[in-house]
């Protein structure tokens, strides 16, 4: 039975529904990609109820993509109608269902992001949580909250955030010039900074961007990206406002130093962010002595663009963490996923195997 037939049959609600096999489109025999490649979004949803406690990946595709289909808050009303439905029936198999409906529902509100967080998001797990505890299901009841609690107070933080003002300090007669300061030093200033707004980016801002360039729903990624133009322009400005040829000379010798340094620490954001500079049309239309032109040319090889980026990717796979990698080609990689594949399957299913493939970049 195609899936086309298996929509017009399908019942009024399908997350009330155990088995959901027929909803689902497997992959043949000798396929590549993941065994489920699409299906009715609520029978995706019942399957990863199922698989999350086993070694599959099904089950974290699913966590990852999951808003590339179905809202967090659409997601959480569905798995909380399905306990609903079945944790008061004495069936096994619905008990069961039931259990492993809740164990999604958690999972998803402990991975819950900033622009996921709502009024109404909260407001519905609240009154979940006190359908558990009128159950009598204080054990479940308890272990929601926490996670309830934790999204609450980021949710008023994020409310109540303000823009910080600068601290009053003591004026520096002669602050130090960029020649001044240690190469080494600088590079790691550039991967502090770097790391700060990088370990903040939500796994799904990036998805979200590959598909809807939104900064509202990618603030963390917007802000990434923002410091990366930034530190480029900075470097920019360092060398083309030196009014003596041989103060810029000075200047891009002193970028290749901390960009060296920056290789060396595995900060491959502000190491493109550099490069950029130094490779941007303002600073090569000059003229630079052979040395400088030479090495630029060693750098540069990193990021050569013919192949898909053969020699970046290898250097980043055989790079040790902690390491920042250059996100616009992580950004790069998704879109071409993203506009290469439909977001839904011939017969009007979900199609998972697109979902796969921006889980595995």
């Amino acid at each position: 039975m195609t899936m086309a037939m298996e929509q017009q049959q399908q019942p009024l609600n399908l997350m009330e529904e155990l088995d959901v096999s027929n909803y689902l489109v497997f992959k043949k025999e000798n396929e590549d990609g993941p065994d489920v490649k699409g299906g009715h979004p609520d029978a995706l949803i019942i399957h990863a109820t199922r698989v999350q406690k086993n070694s599959d990946a099904y089950g974290e595709a699913f966590i990852t993509t999951f808003r590339t289909f179905i809202s967090p808050l659409d997601l959480i009303q569905k798995l909380s109608h399905r306990y609903t439905v079945y944790h008061c029936q004495m069936n096994d198999a619905k008990q069961k269902a039931a259990k492993e409906s809740f164990s999604l529902l958690v999972r998803v509100v402990n991975d819950l992001t900033t622009p996921d967080l709502s009024e109404r998001l909260l407001v519905i797990l609240m009154n979940f949580d006190y359908q558990l505890v009128s159950a009598g299901h204080l054990t479940m009841a308890k272990l929601l909250r926490v996670k309830l609690i934790e999204k609450a107070l980021i949710y008023k933080q994020k409310a109540s955030l303000t823009v910080p003002t600068l601290s009053s300090r003591a004026l520096v007669a002669q602050p130090p010039t960029l020649l001044d300061l240690k190469s080494a030093e600088i590079a790691e200033q550039m991967t502090l900074l770097d790391a700060e707004l990088f370990q903040k980016i939500e796994i799904p801002e990036v998805l979200i961007w590959a598909q809807e360039q939104c900064e509202e729903r990618s603030p963390n990624l917007t802000r990434f990206t923002e410091h990366f133009n930034k530190m480029s322009y900075w470097a920019r400005t360092q060398i083309l406002s030196q009014n003596d040829a041989k103060d810029r000379e000075k200047h891009v010798i002193k970028f290749i130093k901390i960009m060296k340094h920056l290789r060396k620490i595995n900060n491959y954001n502000s190491y493109l962010a550099l490069l950029s500079a130094l490779d941007s049309a303002p600073i090569r239309r000059l003229e630079w002595h052979k040395t400088i032109t030479e090495g630029l040319k060693e750098y540069c090889a990193l990021i050569d663009s013919s192949s898909s980026f053969r020699a970046y990717r290898q250097a980043l796979a055989e790079t040790n963490p902690p390491c920042i990698p250059y996100i616009g080609l992580v950004l790069q990689d998704l879109t071409f996923v993203h506009i290469g594949n439909p977001d839904l399957l011939p017969d009007g299913s979900t199609n998972f195997s697109k979902r796969w493939q921006q889980y595995h970049i």
